[in-house]
């Protein structure tokens, strides 16, 4: 099963007013495990950062100035998700933005399963403080370096998140367990001789002395 964690960052809260996303980052699992598979991009918005939120991420204008746009980087983005299952926290949030990216390019909204860990967190743990902070702290997940916001920081940061979410890695260990138990199963073992079932003289004896206590008991007949 492969899935894709996928976080944003964008120069405001609501591609409706304009603005844009100036970072991606995405990470794959395969069954859950990481594989070292990233697809992570800095963006040129084409507009101004507000400072604001330069605040929270620290991306600025003259960093991004030079960076690609997104038109140049949007069919590897989509190359990397292609029938994956997207797995992002406050998924309506990114989706979004990066639905308003491809709308720009007069490309289809992207169509692929997503679980959105905002959701799970909040089922999970009803009334428990639920972003992606609060979630390393409960899982006891280092984020200590999380200064600020970073796309591709918090994919694998919430790549952590999401697999405790659902169980941790209980259920690979569980299969390997299972499959070393099933190759010892496997291993031929030395045929021992049957062990004997004969009564001893002893027991013979009890036996008769308890059928002499019977009254016309049905072993000697």
């Amino acid at each position: 099963m492969r899935e894709i964690v996928v976080d944003t960052e964008t120069t405001g809260l609501s591609p409706s007013a304009g603005h844009r996303v100036i970072e991606i980052g995405c990470l794959e699992l395969v069954n859950h495990m990481p594989t070292g598979a990233v697809f992570h991009e800095y963006l040129n918005p084409e507009r101004d950062v507000p400072a604001e939120a330069v605040q929270i991420h620290g991306l600025t204008d003259e960093f991004l100035s030079s960076k690609p746009l997104f038109a140049s980087v949007a069919d590897r983005f989509l190359e990397f998700v292609a029938g994956a299952k997207l797995i992002i926290h406050n998924a309506e949030f990114d989706l979004g933005f990066l639905n308003a990216e491809l709308k720009r390019l007069e490309r289809g909204s992207l169509t692929n399963v997503v679980t959105d860990t905002l959701t799970l967190a909040r089922k999970k743990y009803p009334g428990g403080q639920a972003s992606l902070d609060a979630l390393c702290r409960r899982f006891n997940i280092d984020n200590s370096a999380r200064i600020k916001h970073s796309a591709l920081l918090d994919a694998e940061l919430l790549a952590e998140v999401y697999l405790e979410l659902i169980g941790g890695r209980q259920p690979g260990l569980m299969l390997e367990t299972n499959t070393r138990v099933m190759v010892s199963a496997q291993v031929a073992r030395e045929e021992r001789p049957a062990r004997p079932h004969a009564p001893s003289p002893e027991e013979l004896a009890a036996h008769e002395a308890f059928l002499d206590s019977l009254e016309n008991p049905l072993w000697r007949r």
